[in-house]
């Protein structure tokens, strides 16, 4: 079990009105980081029979739940079940945790088991009329569910859609929205590629050694460690991945850089702007141009112009240059973009 409360302060704070809260029978050790496939195979369940009692895609649930709650890894999820990233709200009665976010000691739903945390999510995107209009959606329509979701205001990253789509992508989520999906995503796991392929196959965008024994959640290979930060690298520009509560002030602190010129490197202009956990920070600038052997991408669903300029290491400006994009312009499932 785990101690939770009616006022958990992280970071060290005065813990009150202690009350103890079972964890899910499912829990993991707080010493074992959890993978993404290890989530998914403790969870898509709960988020399948959300679907047919909600009309919520369980691809969706699925993602969102692997991104806010880092594969429940993240501090959040683990003192207080909340995968979600669901705030209190006004209406909420049950526990509670302070957590920093969007700005410090913000109140967060506190959970007796992660179960009750898919419940929650689902009957709050129901209940909310803000939400209403994601419910048009057929169940198997993932990429409107995505976009529906940040243009309602779920999220503030600028790509949030994005990033849920490539998550489903990735790990195959949107078998689980079909009639017998958690048969399909079993087969699919079965009949999954050796992970050395899996490996081989992304080389094409993310400089890496190749190496025996790669977890496709954890592809990338540390160049080297700096201030408990690892560092890796693509298209010759050293990143690294932002940690949970993450901020450009602390990692340019350690890289003896100014949060000015950190935003700048990663193409942001807003000074207030901060990293979602496991997000990629250049800590140098980005280049004019890819410089691997493929001369343009191909985009996804809801991905956007800044995407490809951080998956690249290539500047924004000099994205919309070669495309002759504006600054807001989206990109077309399908279509190609120059990336050199």
């Amino acid at each position: 079990m785990i101690i939770s409360k009616k006022a958990i302060i992280f970071g060290g704070f005065l813990l009150i009105s202690l009350v103890a809260l079972p964890l899910s029978g499912v829990a993991q050790s707080r010493s074992t980081r959890q993978t993404r496939e290890e989530y998914i195979e403790r969870y898509k369940h709960i988020a399948i029979d959300q679907m047919e009692r909600y009309g919520i895609p369980a691809s969706i649930t699925m993602a969102q739940g692997i991104l806010e709650s880092d594969s429940g890894n993240s501090r959040l999820s683990r003192a207080s079940n909340n995968h979600f990233g669901i705030k209190c709200k006004r209406d909420w009665t049950g526990e509670k945790v302070y957590h920093d976010d969007d700005e410090k000691g913000e109140c967060f739903r506190a959970y007796p088991t992660v179960e009750a945390s898919y419940e929650d999510h689902a009957e709050f995107l129901d209940r909310q009329p803000r939400y209403d209009s994601l419910f048009r959606y057929d169940a198997d329509d993932y990429h409107s569910w995505a976009r529906g979701l940040k243009a309602c205001g779920y999220a503030t990253a600028p790509d949030y859609a994005q990033r849920l789509v490539k998550i489903i992508e990735e790990s195959k989520l949107y078998l689980l929205d079909r009639p017998n999906g958690d048969r399909l995503y079993a087969q699919h796991r079965t009949e999954q590629k050796n992970p050395d392929e899996w490996f081989t196959s992304q080389s094409s965008t993310v400089e890496h050694t190749t190496t025996s024994g790669i977890d496709p959640d954890n592809y990338r290979v540390t160049l080297h460690a700096h201030e408990g930060y690892e560092v890796y690298q693509t298209n010759g520009v050293h990143y690294v991945l932002s940690k949970e509560n993450d901020t450009y002030e602390n990692i340019a602190s350690k890289f003896r850089l100014s949060a000015r010129n950190l935003r700048k490197f990663n193409d942001l202009k807003e000074p207030s702007a901060q990293p979602m956990t496991h997000e990629v920070v250049y800590i140098e600038r980005k280049k004019n141009r890819w410089e691997g052997n493929n001369a343009q991408h191909i985009c996804r669903e809801g991905e956007t112009p800044y995407a490809v300029s951080q998956t690249y290491a290539v500047r924004l400006k000099r994205i919309e240059k070669m495309n002759h994009l504006k600054k807001g312009d989206s990109l077309t499932a399908g279509s190609t973009i120059r990336i050199k």
